[in-house]
């Protein structure tokens, strides 16, 4: 029966990808996103409260008799947002703020790995700023240096120099820039990297298809590190075996470990892995749905989402999921100066026109017309049986959208179009 009542909480294009899948549920009849976006309030309610104001989104819940709370950004997570709505018997799907600290702390993370034998780089860990500095000037460079903490996806920087590091450091041990804490400093890996989430219920592991972000802001992989400028299904460049063996030796040892150590995990757990010389190796770990990546991994879901979402909520063991054959590519479209500074409030034409997944994540709606309201501002995704099929789909659909002041990558897939 199509009855059941949701709360998406937050804002962005992952949120939007969350809220798009639901509204494909048999039994949802009602989606809230909190805060959402322009583009969610064309399908979804927008509720104007904030993704971390855990208070006000409880009393929410409770005042519209919601059936389940889904939650997207790390930082409600990392709010206690879970633990609070549990203490109120609400059905919530999330980790709890003591099992986010795979995410909200690198050091955390670097330790479950070394405890359980799950395959990461070698690293130290520091806080004071002249021990890391010497630190760094004995080993090869590039060095790899991570804050110690959530930093939006900004927090990690591969110095290739010793001023180049020397600046980093001096930011997030002398500057606090995004709080005070450590640094989590690792031997620097290569090989291309990939992203594998996963439906987690303490012990039970639900795979989701592979997926490929394009982190650096211009064509040929150039430019600063943004939030994800585009990402693809359907990796030529991992075999059946890498699959199985990062599921094995990465996300089920992780769901172990944390059941070890009493922090059971209950929502997603995001892989940022590489395939080095040495094998698949672990980056990061995130605590949620990765950004841009469920994009284009949730419109492949053939399954009801709503009934793998409520399986975790109550712990009561995941369904079988069932994905579509084909490969999905997305490209998002940018301000223009993301990530550094960028200007708002620009008309967006042209949306109503796009024969193609169109998910907004940085949009505002004034007086009748769409306007930018963020650095990354949509992204639009396509289906196809190749990704040189849904590469050709993305681009002829996005060339609609007319704003003179976005800009997009234009080799999303460039590394994996040379492998099909």
């Amino acid at each position: 029966m199509k009855d059941k009542k949701v709360l998406v909480v937050g804002g962005g294009g992952r949120c939007h990808a969350i809220v798009d899948a639901l509204l494909r549920s048999p039994q949802v009849a009602e989606v809230f996103c909190a805060p959402g976006n322009a583009g969610i309030g064309e399908v979804a309610t927008n509720v104007p409260i904030k993704d971390t104001d855990v208070p006000a989104l409880l009393a929410f819940a409770k005042e519209r008799a919601v059936d389940l709370t889904v939650v997207g950004p790390e930082a409600a997570l990392a709010a206690g947002i879970v633990d609070a709505f549990r203490a109120e018997e609400l059905p919530i799907f999330g980790h709890t703020r003591a099992a986010t600290q795979i995410e909200s702390s690198k050091g955390f993370a670097k330790e479950l790995m070394q405890k359980y034998g799950i395959p990461t780089a070698a690293y130290r860990t520091f806080t004071d700023f002249k021990a890391a500095r010497a630190y760094v000037a004995s080993r090869p460079f590039p060095a790899v240096l991570k804050y110690d903490g959530l930093a939006a996806g900004k927090g990690v920087v591969i110095a290739a120099t010793m001023e180049e590091a020397d600046a980093a450091l001096r930011e997030m041990l002398l500057d606090e820039k995004f709080g005070a804490g450590s640094v989590v400093i690792e031997d620097y890996l290569t090989g291309p990297e990939f992203s594998f989430m996963c439906f987690i219920c303490g012990n039970q592991v639900v795979p989701m298809p592979l997926s490929q972000d394009h982190k650096r802001a211009f064509d040929g992989d150039r430019g600063p590190n943004t939030g994800g400028m585009g990402a693809y299904t359907g990796l030529p460049f991992i075999t059946e075996e890498d699959e199985a063996f990062a599921c094995r030796e990465i996300l089920c040892k992780a769901a172990a470990g944390m059941c070890s150590e009493g922090l059971p995990l209950s929502g997603v757990l995001y892989g940022g892995l590489m395939k080095t010389p040495q094998g698949i190796k672990v980056i990061e770990f995130n605590a949620r749905f990765g950004d841009p990546e469920t994009e284009v991994v949730l419109p492949l879901m053939e399954s009801d989402i709503y009934a793998v979402f409520e399986a975790v909520a109550k712990g009561t063991g995941i369904p079988q999921i069932s994905w579509k054959k084909c490969v999905t590519l997305g490209v998002v479209l940018a301000s223009k100066g993301y990530p550094g500074g960028y200007a708002k409030g620009i008309e967006i034409q042209g949306t109503d026109t796009v024969e193609a997944k169109l998910f907004h994540m940085g949009t505002a709606r004034r007086e009748g017309k769409l306007l930018t309201a963020g650095g990354r501002v949509m992204m639009v995704v396509a289906e196809g049986a190749t990704i040189a099929q849904a590469r050709e789909k993305a681009y002829s659909e996005l060339r609609k959208i007319r704003c003179e002041n976005l800009f997009w990558r234009n080799d999303i897939a460039h590394c994996a179009l040379n492998n099909e």
